[in-house]
């Protein structure tokens, strides 16, 4: 039987929180009115983690366990359940109970509406404030000011996606948190849902902080490149080659004025280097973005990637039989 729904967790050294986890994922299903799969990766635990998710899978039919070599990270193993689920609509969940699986009906209601994406929003959010939440608080703000996509809480694992729009968006690096921003970029429907958040009631945090906060800044200046020139490169680094040769010329121009207007020596001119070397910055990001179009193309041509994303098609001979 193909599910009609995944709900996608990352565990790492979680070994005390499944077994709570499992029943009530259990109590939730139900509720949710379709066949519903639960896809565990096991993110490299080192506490007994696989163990006790094997003896979960083994007396439910609807489990799948993914066990990773080594620890990959959040992404990594949330990217390994995506590409696994089944499910016409796929649910991300924490493993450590402070997301409520009780949630997760009101997610997928928002995705039968219409909804591509449905992103939890923690409005009443049970962590300390300054190593956890401020940091949060930053990451959401440079985020949703840098993308135009407004959301409070990126960072909440909780959110429901369509299945054919979460597989066609690679994920490397932090780069989960940022699926929200690379499906509004391919037109996808986004919402916003008050979430429950729970303290966490086992074990440590294994993801977050404030470090966390420095390497989704880094991400989100590769999602903002990608998402404005992934397929035209040469538009960016042709814009900084114009600036910098325009300011090579000027400056040059400025030399040469004050060598036979004023009578300055060319040779002592500091701005004669200055002009010198922006000129030859703007040829070298010339020669950069050239580059950079060579390896654009062949990304594109040699592994048939797309460059655009069908939502429907509709054909003539089947509009009468349409729902």
């Amino acid at each position: 039987m193909t599910p009609d729904a995944s709900i996608v967790i990352p565990v790492y050294n979680e070994a005390d929180s499944l077994p709570a986890l499992h029943a009530k994922l259990l109590e939730v299903r139900p509720a949710l009115g379709r066949a519903c799969e639960i896809i565990y990766v096991d993110d490299g635990s080192r506490d007994g983690s696989f163990e006790r998710l094997a003896a979960i899978a083994g007396a439910d039919p609807l489990t799948t366990v993914i066990r990773l070599r080594r620890n990959f990270g959040q992404t990594a193993a949330i990217a390994a359940g995506v590409a696994e689920a089944r499910g016409s609509a796929i649910v991300l969940l924490d493993a450590d109970l402070q997301n409520d699986p009780a949630d997760i009906p009101t997610l997928l209601q928002k995705i039968n509406e219409g909804y591509d994406v449905v992103s939890g929003w923690r409005r009443k959010r049970r962590d300390p404030f300054i190593s956890r939440r401020l940091p949060s608080v930053v990451a959401n703000w440079l985020i949703s000011r840098a993308t135009g996509v407004p959301l409070h809480d990126y960072g909440c694992t909780l959110k429901a996606y369509r299945s054919e729009v979460v597989k066609n968006i690679p994920l490397y690096g932090e780069m989960h948190r940022l699926i929200p921003v690379y499906a509004a970029w391919i037109g996808a429907r986004i919402t916003e849902v008050p979430v429950n958040h729970h303290p966490r009631a086992y074990g440590q945090s294994k993801y977050g902080g404030w470090s966390r906060t420095f390497k989704v800044i880094l991400d989100l200046i590769t999602a903002m490149f990608l998402g404005g020139y992934g397929t035209k490169p040469i538009y960016l680094f042709g814009s900084v080659a114009a600036i910098s040769c325009s300011l090579g010329v000027v400056f040059g121009a400025i030399v040469l004025y004050e060598k036979y207007a004023l009578g300055f020596w060319a040779h002592r001119n500091p701005l004669l280097l200055l002009a010198v070397f922006v000129f030859l910055l703007g040829v070298q990001s010339l020669m950069m973005g050239l580059l950079a179009e060579l390896g654009v193309r062949t990304y594109h041509e040699s592994q048939q990637k797309p460059v655009y994303f069908v939502r429907e098609v509709l054909r003539g001979g089947e509009l009468g039989i349409r729902n």
